[in-house]
């Protein structure tokens, strides 16, 4: 099962009142793919990229005004940034080397990531923390919360389990990132981009379909947060059959957005006005219903050509992250070594 690939496009939909926010990092060490950075390291707030670096750049890049400003007020911050993205690429390197000596491949292309980061409740207060590391698509070693040692989906990870799960102090120092300081990153980014990342916008509605006989899709783009469901519903019941959910993507624009399709292909045209399409949005008051109506069904080359424009650049976005990986980003408010709080900011123990 490719969990790591899944974490990356996996969207949550809280069903409750209360807004949940994610600070998330994500490294990827490649190796054998061409015009393509070997090291990338990008970091998300609410799934929006605030920071990026590569093994190119050899430096870190605000992706938001908000995130350059915090550099700005911070400058220890974006100059440890700076050596994070110099140092870990040689670290990630021996990684990879060690993971392609231990399965004897000698070529080919191979991916190497980590996810780290945390998701927050504002509500009830929860803080979920989670740190993974995959290997060309699939989980290799999972940090364990509950009992600070590691998990190994693969008989190749068993080695590395057991010399992680030795250094007990490296593991505490994970435990209090993921369930102390990040929860006061997701603080200081919220405090810092609230008018971008607190926002709440409605999106634009619409009804496509590439031929008569194709599935009719609901298209909702332009909303804000990226905390949203959709679904098709028939006399008022939601339906699982002969409908296909689509991921949320990212527009250009830094809003979001998703389709849901519905097979109508045994649907006579009398019962379509039984249809309708709905969306939810975490945070807004009403739902955007949809009705079925032929009448306002848009075929593909008659779409406005923004929306598609800003899909194409989202999914191009969404892409170049899971393929390369993405991103390291964390500070304390008042820790004058910056390197000191971070588990992933100590160099990560040899594979074997």
């Amino acid at each position: 099962m490719k969990t790591m690939e899944l974490v990356f496009l996996l969207i949550f939909f809280p069903v409750t009142l209360s807004v949940k926010h994610s600070l998330k990092f994500f490294t990827t060490m490649s190796s054998g793919v061409k015009n393509f950075p070997d090291y990338v390291v990008v970091g998300l707030v609410d799934e929006v990229p605030v920071v990026y670096c590569d093994s190119i750049s050899k430096t870190a890049e605000a992706k938001q005004d908000w995130s350059r400003k915090m550099f700005e007020d911070d400058p220890q911050h974006l100059e440890w940034c700076k050596q994070q993205c110099l140092f870990d690429q040689y670290e990630y390197k021996d990684h990879i080397d060690i993971l392609k000596q231990q399965l004897n491949q000698t070529g080919g292309v191979h991916i190497f990531q980590r996810m780290h980061g945390c998701e927050w409740d504002d509500e009830t207060g929860e803080v979920n923390g989670f740190a993974q590391y995959g290997y060309d698509g699939e989980d290799f070693i999972v940090f364990d919360l509950k009992t600070l040692t590691w998990i190994a989906p693969k008989p190749q990870a068993v080695i590395t389990k057991h010399k992680w799960d030795r250094d007990r102090a490296l593991n505490e120092r994970w435990n209090y990132f993921l369930t102390q300081q990040c929860l006061e990153l997701v603080n200081k980014n919220l405090d810092y981009g609230k008018s971008s990342l607190l926002r709440t916008e409605l999106p634009s509605m619409f009804l496509l379909q590439k031929t008569p006989s194709s599935p009719v899709s609901c298209h909702a783009t332009g909303f804000h947060p990226y905390r949203a469901m959709m679904f098709w519903r028939k006399d008022g019941e939601e339906l699982y059959e002969d409908v296909e959910h689509g991921e949320i993507l990212p527009n250009h624009d830094g809003s979001f957005q998703m389709s849901v399709d519905l097979n109508l292909s045994s649907v006579t045209p009398e019962d379509w006005r039984r249809y309708e399409c709905v969306f939810h949005l975490s945070g807004a008051k009403n739902d955007i219903v949809t009705k079925l109506d032929k009448t306002v069904i848009r075929t593909n080359w008659e779409f406005p050509a923004g929306p598609v424009i800003g899909g194409v650049v989202g999914l191009l976005l969404l892409l170049a992250v899971c393929i390369t990986g993405v991103f390291i980003w964390r500070r304390t408010d008042n820790a004058s070594d910056s390197s000191s709080s971070d588990p992933s900011s100590v160099r990560d123990a040899a594979l074997n």
